[in-house]
């Protein structure tokens, strides 16, 4: 069997799924009675916002000059918060399509999974794409994939995912210039897990790349790394629907039925061998993933508990980057501390809960992780505010810093570099880009280092708005720096809503505190008792607001006599809106901590 394993790699909205569909169409792998578009992105959340979240494995069937030739298609997210859907997907074939849109050119993600891609040894192919359009700049982005890569221009292929011009030259040159696998198709069978899914009724569906020998069905089957047993019940391929088969060979992409009922016994990057090779070396696996954002998801409803558990173990398998730990909070009851690689990640996951399990969750401030050093010389890493000790047990506070490479006009360089001080971040220089004649192309790729917290809310929208939609952004974490940061409390009526609590800056302090207590006064409903809202850090109120209570006339009916009649009266509600203070609660609804969270 003549076999080519690729992925399609490329920065967001680049046109990867696409030039996916068009691949599918005109290998005939579907037909176009059922081609629709954005067919490989099985969520209703990617075809709403436009963008892949999964990586999406199909085989595809060619021929060329009378020869078949089958081609193993993983397609890629492009966001900087999915480049570890990026990275398994890369480890699990030898080339790889570096797509780059014709009137946009090299972008920040461009570069970064261009360099996760070398540093496996892949075969770079690369394409500009949307040559259809009016406002393409084919020979001038062709000429700057060629400095990139070291290449002729010509060896640049031009193609476009919707009216599907070149996709069959395409194809060619991943058949000419990618190798077919190398492994040993009669040695004992050794299986790469690069990502699985649960399904309800068959239990734990592996996504696997055969690296050597051959799986069936009714294989009893090891997994190296948890030491789980089982017997395969199926095995098949992607078209790009389960279609079942017989065998899985060597350098084969196709899903195995694991039958596991419980989701921990099956990881991504994990090897597949068979029972009776239980002390053989085992495939190298993935790097560990770093989650750089971290937020506690409680359910709403504490019955919900349960609920939220399950939906996260089963979420766990469909998503490798999700990190999570139990937690508890006397004020929101149990849920869990869960780590992400971004905003948008974030987002996705609430999201996904919501719509594929039913659950509405409360969403905690997001922050990053600090490295505390106390006074007695013991180092820890928190992730969350409570976890900060008190100002007088801590030596010193550490933060994670990123590098960042931004790829913008040439205009907006004064404008970004404003907006990167303005978040704290270091200028360390700018590569400007070049044609292949040598000519400017009038973009740059700047690099900076900035704090992670200083870009977690708003920066991309900000990088966005003063470049007027040009500049895109990647970053990677850099290491840890000392940091001038304190913990902002929130309390309302007397009582701290762990919730609100978040890290901030020092000087920053006052205007973060000022801002949540104004929001909250606007969106706490009024009680039978004034409530108290006040931000603190320690034991110092550096801001405070009041929502007055709901007071009825109790002297209404008074309509004579001396005014002690009044004031005794008033005194009595008086004692009584106290005493019902240190017993009333408030409940805060859930605008209150969504709005909050945008803050």
């Amino acid at each position: 069997m003549d076999l080519r394993n690729f992925c399609i790699i490329a920065h967001i909205d680049h046109g990867k799924s696409t030039l996916a569909d068009r691949l599918l169409e005109v290998t005939g792998t579907v037909s176009k009675r059922e081609m629709k578009d954005q067919l490989l992105d099985q969520m209703d959340l990617e075809r709403e916002r436009g963008i892949t979240i999964k990586l999406q494995p199909v085989r595809m069937s060619w021929s060329e000059a009378g020869h078949e030739v089958i081609l193993n298609l993983i397609d890629t997210p492009g966001h900087v918060d999915f480049s570890y859907e990026v990275s398994r997907s890369l480890a699990a074939v030898e080339g790889a399509v570096l797509l780059v849109d014709a009137t946009q050119g090299i972008q920040a993600q461009t570069l970064a999974n261009l360099y996760l891609a070398i540093e496996l040894n892949l075969t770079i192919i690369p394409a500009v794409n949307k040559i259809d359009l009016p406002g393409a700049r084919i020979e001038e982005v062709a000429g700057e994939i060629a400095i990139l890569l070291g290449c002729p221009p010509d060896e640049v292929l031009r193609v476009s995912g919707k009216t599907g011009e070149g996709v069959p030259d395409l194809i060619s040159a991943v058949i000419k210039r990618i190798p077919s696998p190398r492994a040993q198709s009669d040695a004992r069978a050794r299986a790469l897990i690069f990502d699985s899914v649960y399904d309800e009724y068959r239990g734990v569906v592996a996504y696997v790349r055969v690296v050597d020998g051959r799986l069936s069905p009714h294989d009893s089957v090891l997994f190296y790394a948890t030491r789980a047993q089982t017997s395969i019940l199926e095995v098949g391929h992607f078209t790009p629907l389960y279609r079942q088969s017989s065998i899985l060979e060597t350098g084969e992409i196709g899903y195995i039925v694991t039958g596991l009922k419980s989701v921990e016994e099956c990881r991504v990057g994990d090897t597949i061998l068979l029972s009776s090779d239980r002390e053989r070396e085992p495939l190298p696996g993935y790097a560990e993933v770093k989650p750089m954002v971290f937020a506690g998801f409680y359910p709403e409803s504490g019955e919900d508990f349960k609920l939220l558990r399950d939906a996260i173990d089963k979420l766990k398998v469909n998503d490798a980057a999700l990190m999570y730990e139990h937690e508890h909070s006397p004020a929101l009851g149990f849920g869990y501390r869960c780590g992400f690689l971004g905003l948008l990640h974030l987002e996705i996951v609430q999201e996904r809960l919501k719509r594929e399990y039913n659950l509405d969750i409360i969403v905690t401030v997001p922050s990053v992780a600090y490295r505390i050093t106390r006074l007695d010389g013991a180092v820890s890493v928190i992730h969350s505010p409570l976890e900060l000790p008190e100002q007088q047990m801590v030596s010193s506070i550490e933060e994670p810093w990123i590098r960042a490479d931004i790829v913008a006009p040439e205009s907006c360089i004064g404008a970004i570099m404003s907006l990167a001080a303005d978040k704290r971040g270091a200028y360390k220089n700018t590569e400007y880009l070049t044609s292949a004649a040598g000519a400017h192309t009038g973009r740059v790729i700047m690099h900076f280092e900035l704090p992670l917290s200083s870009i977690l809310v708003d920066f991309y929208d900000k990088l966005k708005s003063v470049s007027a939609g040009y500049a895109s952004l990647n970053y990677e974490l850099s290491g840890y720096r000392e940091a001038d940061v304190v913990r902002l409390d929130i309390s309302i009526a007397d009582e701290c809503v762990e919730a609100f609590s978040s890290i901030v800056y020092r000087p920053d302090a006052y205007a973060a505190g000022r801002s949540i207590v104004e929001t909250l006064k606007k969106k706490l409903p009024r009680q039978q008792f004034e409530i108290k809202i006040q931000a603190s850090i320690g034991a110092k109120v550096i801001a405070a607001e009041r929502i007055s209570a709901l007071r009825k006339d109790v002297t209404a009916k008074l309509y004579g006599g001396d005014v002690t009649r009044k004031q005794k009266l008033l005194k009595k509600q008086k004692e009584g809106k106290k005493r019902m203070r240190s017993m009333g609660r408030v409940d805060i609804p859930t605008e209150a901590y969504l709005d909050i969270l945008r803050r």
